[in-house]
Parts: structure tokens; sequence; C-alpha cells
């Protein structure tokens, strides 16, 4: 007959959901079903998935570029062509990821002489001038960077013209005149901080007397082929390096004409000329032999 263990548990335990087993199905929220890739795959970090200020588009564009092959066209038209969301969304995607250090844009001399635009994706801002060397690439920490450096600064916007007056209603129109550019191209999406910088620009010509859509003209024609970099440092150099000249001072009105006094005959050579009322002439009252 066996003997019975009395250390033995009566009975099997019961795993708590979600805190015994690492893989239990949750309650509620997402579940994953992942198989594990092992070709044509990219890894994306979680800061840019889970990133708290990017859009979702962004978030969506990012991914895409860091997915394709080097040499892929990614400026806005080409994106425009590949996805349905238009130029106007995809280039305030772009400017997303190149506020947050996703994307650099720097413009490159070619041999030939021409200037093109190249677009650098990072796929972990901070980490620049990474080893491209395999063989010679240090091994890889195992701990949190210290040392990595932050995103660099965005510059400072280059100084616009200040009007002389800065009435609401003017800096009204010019914030009117900003918003209203991005219809002409959607490159020149501003931001609310760009638009309130280059505002006092576009009041002092419009106090200029420049028409709204002048003004708006001036800022919108030969624009560059190659996608501007900065659109509000682009719109604040014309700002300046354009500015009208004042209009000339007006002539002041001229005095009321002299009312046409009637004939009068003059008492000293009976000659006939003009006054009020009846006396001498000019030439009597100026000869010292006429007076009495």
């Amino acid at each position: 007959m066996d003997t019975e263990n009395p250390s033995a548990p009566s009975r099997a335990q019961s795993r708590i959901p979600g805190k015994n087993h690492p893989h239990a199905r949750p309650q509620s929220g997402v579940v994953h079903d992942n198989a594990r890739h092992t070709e044509n795959f990219t890894v994306i970090g979680n800061h840019l998935a889970q990133h708290p200020e990017l859009s979702l588009l962004a978030i969506g564009l990012a991914t895409y570029i860091q997915s394709v092959r080097q040499g892929t066209s990614v400026d806005i038209k080409t994106l425009a062509d590949r996805f349905p969301e238009g130029p106007t969304r995809i280039a305030a995607a772009l400017n997303e990821l190149e506020a947050h250090g996703y994307l650099r844009r720097n413009r490159e001399r070619t041999p030939a002489g021409r200037i093109v635009t190249r677009t650098v994706s990072c796929n972990r801002p901070g980490h620049r001038n990474a080893p491209t060397d395999t063989a010679n690439r240090p091994a890889r920490r195992t701990t949190p960077a210290a040392t990595d450096k932050p995103p660099p600064r965005k510059k400072r916007l280059p100084a616009v013209p200040e009007p002389a007056c800065t009435a609401p209603a003017l800096l009204q129109t010019a914030l009117d005149v900003l918003a209203g550019l991005r219809r002409r191209d959607p490159r020149l999406l501003l931001s609310a901080t760009d638009a309130e910088h280059l505002a006092p620009g576009v009041a002092a010509w419009l106090e200029r007397d420049i028409a709204p859509t002048a003004v708006r003209h001036a800022l919108t024609e030969n624009l560059p082929n190659e996608p501007l970099i900065r659109p509000a440092a682009f719109l604040a150099h014309r700002l300046a390096a354009q500015l009208p000249p004042l209009p000339p001072l007006r002539p002041p009105a001229s005095p009321a004409p002299q009312p046409r006094h009637p004939f009068q005959t003059c008492d000293g050579c009976g000659l006939a000329f003009r006054a009020p009322e009846p006396g001498r002439c000019r030439g009597c009252r100026a000869d010292p032999k006429e007076t009495v």
C-alpha cells in the first residue's frame, strides 16, 4: 500500500490570469498574435511608434520612409502620388518629423553645380555620426546612453520689418494673408508660432499701400522647385529683402481761391483796379507824391 506524502498539496493551485502566466489573455484591450519575422522587415523603435506628440500620419510616414531603400524619392510630390492624404497634409507631417529630429533636409550642390535637397531619415534622433563600417563598429551598449546629444535646436527665424502701426485689425489682415499662402503652395503651411513672427512683416507691407493680394503674390511667385526646408525662414527673408518703399507724401491741399473783387476807379490816377471798396490803387498808395 502506497504511503501518502503529507507535504504534497491536496489539489493543483490555480493560476491567476495575467499575473502568474506571462501570456495570459487580458481582460480587455488588444491581444497580439505575433509571428517572428525572418526577412523583409524593418525595426521601428517604440519612441517613434508611441510618440506622445507626433500625429498618426507623421508616425506612419516615418515608418514608411525608414522601410524604403536608400535613394528612394521621398519628396512631397512623390509621397502625395503614393498616398491619398494629399500634399498639404504630407508637408505638415514632414515638418513634424523634422521638428522632432526624425528627418533632416540638407541642401547640397551636385558636381554639375545644381542645388538639390538631400533627405536624411533618422531612426533614433540624437544618435548622429554613427560609424557605418560594421567591422570597426564598437560593441553595442546594454545600458542607456547618457552622452547621446539631443536633437539640435532650430535656428531663430530671421527678423522681419516692423510696421509703424500695430493696430489689431492690421495684424489680423496680415495673419489672413499668411494663412492663405498654403492655398497657393502647400509647402507654405505655417505653424501658429511662425505666423505670429511673420505677421508684423506683412503689416509693414500693407501700411505701404500694398494690397493683400499683391503681398500674397510677391511671397509666392518664383518659388524654388526643391522642398522648402524652413518655409517661415524663406518668407521672412522675402519680407525683409523685397520690402517696398514708403509711398510719397501727398502734397497739402491748395488754399481756397481768393474772391474776385469788383473793379474800382483809382481816386489818384483814374485807372481801374480790383478792390472791395473805392480808394487808391497799389501804385498810388506806394507813390509818396500822392500822399495827402
